[in-house]
C-alpha cells in the first residue's frame, strides 16, 4: 500500500533569512511567500505563468511563483522584491524605475524587477533589444514598456559605472 504525503519539510533560505516549514505538497512558492512568510512584495494575478508578476529567483534563476511549488525550493536561496534593498537603500534597479517613471500602479513592477535582476545579473551590459527580450514575458498594463525598458538599461549604465569608480 502507497502513503501519500501530502505534507513535506522544507529548508528556503529566502532573502537572507533561513526557514523551515512543513508545507502542503500542493502550496505554490508565491502562497509560501505570501502567506506563510508574509512577503506581499510577490504579487498574484494569472495564476497560469503568463503575465509575470508573481516572479522571483531561485538560486538567481527567476520562476513563475504561481505555478513553482514551495517543495520544489527545498535546500534553495530565494530572492523576492523584499530582498532587493539593503536597509533603506534601494538597488539601483529600484531606483532607475523611480528616477525614470517605470511605474505607475505598481503591481507589476515586483516581476518587472526580479526579472531585470536576473538579467543584469548574468549579462551586465545588455543591448535594448536583449532587456526587450528577457521581459517580454511580463506584462505591464498601465505604464507602458518603453520607461521599463530605460530604466533596465540606465540601471546597467550606472552599475557598470559605479564599477569603474571602485576599480
Amino acid at each position: 500500500m502507497t502513503t501519500m504525503h501530502t505534507e513535506r519539510t522544507v529548508d528556503v533560505n529566502v532573502n537572507g533569512a533561513h526557514h523551515t516549514r512543513t508545507v502542503p505538497v500542493r502550496q505554490t512558492l508565491a502562497a509560501f511567500l505570501r502567506d506563510d512568510l508574509g512577503l506581499t512584495g510577490t504579487k498574484l494575478s494569472c495564476g497560469f505563468q503568463v503575465c509575470g508578476v508573481c516572479t522571483v529567483l531561485v538560486d538567481g534563476r527567476p520562476v513563475s511563483a504561481c505555478t513553482y511549488l514551495a517543495v520544489d525550493a527545498d535546500a534553495s536561496t530565494v530572492t523576492t522584491v523584499e530582498g532587493l534593498a539593503e536597509g533603506e537603500r534601494l538597488h539601483p534597479l529600484q531606483e532607475a524605475f523611480v528616477d525614470g517613471f517605470a511605474l505607475q500602479c505598481g503591481f507589476c513592477t515586483p516581476g518587472f524587477l526580479m526579472m531585470a535582476k536576473a538579467l543584469l545579473d548574468s549579462c551586465p551590459d545588455p543591448s535594448r533589444e536583449q532587456v526587450v527580450e528577457h521581459l517580454e514575458g511580463n506584462i505591464c498594463r498601465c505604464t507602458g514598456y518603453e520607461p521599463i525598458v530605460d530604466a533596465v538599461l540606465a540601471a546597467a549604465r550606472s552599475a557598470r559605472g559605479a564599477e569603474a569608480v571602485g576599480e
